[in-house]
């Protein structure tokens, strides 16, 4: 097998991944329904399924190598297409075949970034390969662009650190929210080991900054930072929705701890889909729009200062299929509308639906210079004024035209 049929196979191994994907306020205010900004797109296959892209907050699409060190592993979950003991065929890179072809691709402008995951044959032996691929696209041909570096169940504090010291993002996959969940999708991981290399990784992120922990404002980055690694991007996770029959309450309350206690900067949310030949194939899979209400509300935890605890859940801890979970909290909460968009605060101003952090900042800037007293106004500082118009009044009158109060 030569060198591209192995990108090929361990490119298409990776898919399974969310890595790459950048977002905006679109999230939380509800647009882009099958394409959210949390959720990455779907892979390219113009050249190579090795590639995929991303997406970076002005809107520019920048090419990633996505792949695994090797499909084998050694671990059998039960969701996985390449978990062990499955008929299929496998393949692995050495650190030298596969840091060469990444340079040899981002010398050729084919990609610009690198994302690397990988099967498990021995967690020291597979990180003992994924440093030293790392390690040569960074000393030996001098990349200084981005790479995200996942890091394995049960890693030693060595690899952590060094991960640490290469990578501008470290991963570790949660894939359940609570360890049931975790056994009923992987049944030979735990908790802890997962776990463990997020907390290792955050004492180390956090120590070199020489600061308090402090989450990142917001995901945005350069693809060529200076100088590399040093982990500036922070930590991720990703967990597998639907076939454990984990709650969204679940899922979002640990995110929410992850993002309080080890500072972590996003978590993925993976609609699940079944593979054959595993034993989950039978399993129903998770519709895109629970996917999407989920990237919305975890967008609501990080930037709208919302808690797990208010998000507005049905008596099974899921969030409503109908309505984004900023406007079902509106609609849950008549005593807090409207609001005075000239004088409220910014908290109070981020509670309205419509209105994001961009919006928010734009509105108390403006309101600086002259009152707010059209829908046009909002309009022009990038609120979703259709959306807001039922919830404010500008300059103490009720906007004009607009529909009646949903809750009224």
């Amino acid at each position: 097998m030569d060198t591209r049929e192995k990108l090929n196979l361990l490119g298409q191994a990776a898919r399974y991944d969310d890595c790459t994907a950048l977002g905006s306020d679109a999230v939380a205010e509800g647009r882009g329904l099958f394409a959210p900004e949390g959720a990455e797109p779907r892979p390219s296959r113009d050249l190579f399924p090795c590639i995929s892209h991303l997406t970076t907050p002005w809107g520019e699409r920048k090419a990633t190598l996505k792949v695994l060190q090797t499909s084998a592993c050694q671990n059998n979950c039960n969701y996985c297409a390449f978990r062990a003991g499955r008929d299929l065929r496998r393949a692995h890179l050495t650190p030298d075949e596969l840091a060469r072809s990444f340079d040899l691709m981002y010398r050729a402008g084919v990609v610009e970034s690198l994302f690397l995951s990988s099967g498990v044959i021995g967690t020291v032996k597979t990180m003992d390969e994924m440093l030293a691929t790392t390690e040569l696209v960074r000393l030996k041909y001098g990349f200084r662009g981005y790479i995200h570096l996942k890091l394995l169940p049960g890693a030693e504090d060595a690899h952590i650190a060094r991960a640490v010291e290469l990578a501008d993002r470290v991963s570790v996959n949660l894939e359940g929210p609570t360890p049931e969940r975790l056994a009923a999708l992987a049944p030979q991981k735990r908790m802890d080991e997962l776990v463990g290399p997020l907390r290792a990784a955050a004492q180390l992120i956090h120590k070199q900054r020489g600061q308090t922990p402090v989450r990142p404002p917001s995901d945005s980055w350069r693809l060529t930072p200076d100088p590399w690694g040093q982990a500036r991007l922070g930590m991720s996770t990703q967990f597998v929705v639907g076939p454990a029959g984990e709650s969204d309450r679940e899922l979002l309350s640990a995110a929410q701890m992850l993002y309080r206690e080890v500072r972590l900067s996003r978590a993925y949310y993976s609609a699940f889909n079944p593979v054959k030949n595993t034993p989950l194939e039978g399993a129903t899979p998770t519709d895109p729009l629970r996917e999407h209400r989920l990237y919305q509300a975890d967008w609501l935890l990080r930037f709208y200062h919302f808690s797990a605890d208010e998000l507005p859940f049905d008596a099974a801890g899921l969030l409503s299929a109908e309505m984004d979970p900023k406007a079902a909290w509106a609609q849950a909460h008549p005593e807090r509308f409207p609001i005075e968009v000239n004088t409220a605060s910014a908290p109070d101003l981020l509670r309205v639906p419509g209105i994001g952090p961009h919006s928010a900042r734009a509105i108390v800037q403006a309101r600086r210079q002259a009152a707010l007293r059209e829908l046009g106004d909002l309009r022009k500082l990038g609120a979703r004024a259709d959306r807001a118009a039922s919830y404010v009044t500008l300059a103490g009158k009720r906007p004009p035209y607009q529909p009646p109060l949903p809750f009224s």
